[in-house]
């Protein structure tokens, strides 16, 4: 004859299991329904995504830059570019520092193309783009003084 204290028992555990069991079917539809809702977000996410790269591609030329300041027309800066602008109006890499109010050292790094000019320095530049020789050699007169 079985003891009576494990037949207790395996009813207590057999009980215990039995609402255990129950409160976590609770839990296991609630988060199966999380996931699916996660996964549902993910992919509106995406596809959201994926509509705003279409409508940037649609309109070309518009980034935040532009429209936090439409009057700025947004210059591009290249180390060629600097380089060729040098050449064309006869500067030295210290003349050219000296009208950007640089050193000439910065001209080589920028022209090397492993450092790049803040924004007003880049400004600078675009301004000296629309002048020629002469007037070159005029500012550089008026500051050297």
């Amino acid at each position: 004859m079985p003891n009576i204290a494990s037949v207790l028992k395996e009813e207590i555990v057999r009980l215990a299991r039995k609402e255990l069991r129950q409160e976590t079917e609770g839990l296991k539809k609630a988060s199966a329904q999380y996931r699916s809702e996660i996964a549902a977000l993910k992919r509106r996410v995406t596809t959201l995504e994926k509509q705003v790269s279409r409508v940037d591609k649609r309109a070309p030329g518009k980034t935040t830059a532009e429209t936090a300041s439409p009057s700025a027309t947004p210059v591009r800066f290249s180390a060629k570019g600097l380089t060729t602008q040098r050449q064309r109006l006869g500067l030295s890499a210290a003349a050219m520092g000296t009208l950007l109010a640089v050193s000439a050292q910065t001209i080589y790094n920028w022209e090397a193309g492993s450092t790049r000019p803040r924004e007003p320095q880049v400004a600078a530049i675009a301004a000296l783009r629309g002048i020629g020789k002469k007037q070159a050699g005029e500012r550089l007169k008026v500051l050297a003084g």
